[in-house]
């Protein structure tokens, strides 16, 4: 799956994308507020592993759950990417999760590309998707708001972490 918008691609990682991959989730100021916690890939050979497992997964989910790389038209470098997966305990529930190198913090990527993924899913059966952000990640939190996004509380029911949830419906899509 390829999604285009004005400057950006979303498309399916590959293992070349490892040394952009580990300058976004090698970078603690971007892990810190992953959910759930994740730490931050330490090297280009641990972070192709990781490229390798989300490939591997990728055709074997349901759409619109996958994993995806935020790459900039205007010269191809990936500054981020994009995921949509179960959240737990019940696994009925679908996030739309979004990280950005920190370089590319503020440009409204995070929003342009989730817009088009948020697009998507609503095509795939979905009726409704869920952010959730710890209480201090400001950028997700306005980012969620962006995207539309209505806030619907806060919970510990996710990851054992205390999180603000928000959720976005197809009839909120205009």
């Amino acid at each position: 799956m390829d999604l285009t918008t004005e400057r950006l691609v979303v498309r399916d990682w590959s293992e070349d994308d490892a040394e952009a991959a580990l300058a976004i989730y090698g970078t603690t100021d971007v892990t810190r507020w992953l959910t759930p916690a994740m730490d931050r890939v330490t090297d280009a050979a641990a972070m192709r592993s990781v490229l390798q497992a989300w490939q591997q997964a990728q055709p074997n989910l349901v759409p619109p759950r996958g994993r995806w790389a935020i790459q900039r038209k205007e010269d191809g470098a990936v500054v981020g990417g994009l995921g949509i997966h179960l959240l737990p305990p019940y696994e009925e529930d679908l996030e739309i999760s979004w990280q950005l190198h920190p370089d590319a913090w503020g440009e409204g990527y995070a929003s342009e590309a989730a817009r088009a993924l948020l697009g998507w899913a609503f095509t795939q059966d979905t009726d409704e998707l869920f952010a959730v952000a710890r209480p201090a990640n400001e950028r997700a939190i306005a980012t969620a708001k962006r995207l539309g996004m209505v806030w619907v509380g806060e919970t510990e029911k996710y990851y054992g972490l205390r999180l603000q949830v928000y959720r976005i419906r197809h009839t909120d899509i205009v």
